[in-house]
């Protein structure tokens, strides 16, 4: 609302022509509608042109196995981009702020990410191109302003604005990094706290530059070849391995590390190694290649009624809900229980808090280099090392199922057949609800 004003009001001394953008994501049904109304009566008001349109966010998490807010963003960008290479629009300004820039590096290191994750949000985007003619790009000029300023601004103004409702609901993760661990950190730590993350990430950024330089000069035709790849420092060889990943496949530190230990070939190192999405990574006489999805040998048919256990690819599991795989009898769940209830029957090393998981599992089965924590442990492990400590048999590992959570920069399994929850996602003192994830019976 205050980046809207503000070009309305700069646009003739900026000689830029000013619109107003509107994506419903509906998702909060009359709410949603509203504040369609109130974008469309104040885009009325100022005389500018109202490009909007709207998705079913809640069905593209559901098919795409992704968390509400990763598939509203996707939406959202999408409808972005159309309207740059539509020829609508130069560029987009998004009212992204400081606060936001902290809350996006504080919740990246928490959940686990890289340099490139550190470095937040970005000033400025660009691509994906569709013509040769669209130049265009979506800004942040409010990246260096905090949210603050901007209330105090629009207060000044007379200007209300709308409250998304779901951003008080602490189920959200960032909803607490911003209403709880921010204030903690402002007060008990560093009143500069938000400050001090912008500028980190500022830093994050000019490193990501320098080092997308350096690697593209080296990666010429993003062949990964694992003679000159060994040359290289462990770091570069970890820069080498993204940048020769295929467009659209993004690829986690796990998998990394997977590729290179196929890179390193020795004989007690795998060929190969899973990747996400279906895609494969193996080493191919001096290279490494990248195996699409639909470029995987089929696996031979097997016998339905769970007589090998397997689950061929990817079950979708609602949190709470349930999911049966169609070639087998296996079903899982993830059910909802009262903890105050003693006669539940639940195993409380099983539970999870709610807030603790997204809106969506993943059922699959074990890969090579996926890692767990376990409950009573300091770091995550490799379940190949889990697997030997409780005897395992290496025939059944294979098919050993276990449920993955999407994060923004990566995936964290979250629950192993035959293991506790880790710590980190129990429920809390106080909790009166948890959910209960496993194999139904």
């Amino acid at each position: 609302m205050a980046l809207l004003r503000a070009l309305a009001k700069l646009r003739g001394e900026l000689g830029i022509v000013v619109s107003a953008i509107h994506f419903n994501h509906t998702l909060r049904g009359d709410e949603s509608e509203a504040d369609y109304a109130f974008v469309k009566e104040l885009a009325s008001q100022h005389g500018l042109e109202l490009h909007d349109a709207r998705g079913d966010v809640g069905g593209r998490a559901r098919e795409h196995f992704l968390s509400i807010e990763a598939a509203a963003r996707e939406a959202r960008y999408e409808y972005f981009w159309s309207l740059i290479n539509s020829g609508c629009l130069d560029k987009i300004a998004t009212a992204h702020t400081l606060d936001d820039q902290a809350e996006t590096v504080l919740l990246r290191l928490i959940r686990g990410t890289g340099t490139r994750g550190l470095g937040g949000i970005h000033p400025e985007l660009t691509g994906p191109a569709l013509n040769q003619t669209s130049r265009g790009s979506i800004i942040r000029p409010l990246l260096h302003t905090r949210r603050c300023e901007i209330e105090r601004y629009l207060v000044g103004l007379g200007q209300p604005w709308r409250e998304d409702s779901s951003n008080r609901d602490l189920h959200h993760t960032r909803n607490r990094v911003r209403q709880s661990l921010i204030p903690l950190l402002e007060r008990e730590f560093n009143p500069e706290i938000i400050e001090r993350l912008a500028g980190f990430a500022e830093i994050a950024q000019d490193e990501e530059d320098y080092w997308d330089e350096s690697v593209r000069q080296i990666l010429v035709d993003k062949q990964l070849r694992i003679s000159s790849l060994q040359a290289f420092p462990l770091a570069v060889r970890r820069r080498l391995v993204r940048a020769a990943a295929p467009s659209g496949l993004q690829l986690g530190f796990r998998e990394v590390e997977s590729i290179l230990q196929v890179a390193a070939g020795t004989d007690d190192d795998p060929k190969s190694c899973n990747l996400s999405a279906g895609w494969a990574a193996r080493s191919s006489g001096n290279a490494i290649t990248f195996v699409p999805p639909q470029a995987q040998p089929q696996a031979e048919s097997k016998p339905a009624g769970g007589q090998d256990g397997s689950i061929p690819g990817v079950l979708r599991l609602p949190v709470p809900g349930r999911v049966s795989d169609p070639s087998t009898s296996r079903c899982f769940e993830a059910r909802r229980v009262v903890l105050a209830d003693p006669a539940a029957g639940y195993n409380p090393e099983h539970l999870y808090a709610p807030h603790s998981l997204p809106s969506e599992l993943a059922v699959r089965t074990w890969r090579f280099g996926d890692r767990f924590w376990p409950a009573h442990t300091k770091a995550p492990k490799k379940l190949k090392e889990l697997f030997q400590v409780k005897k395992i048999a290496g025939e059944l590992r294979s098919a050993w199922p276990l449920m993955v959570a999407a994060r923004e920069d990566d995936e964290e399994i979250v629950w192993v057949q035959g293991f506790a929850a880790p710590a980190h996602l129990r429920p809390r003192a106080g909790e009166t609800e948890a959910i209960l994830l496993g194999e139904a019976v």
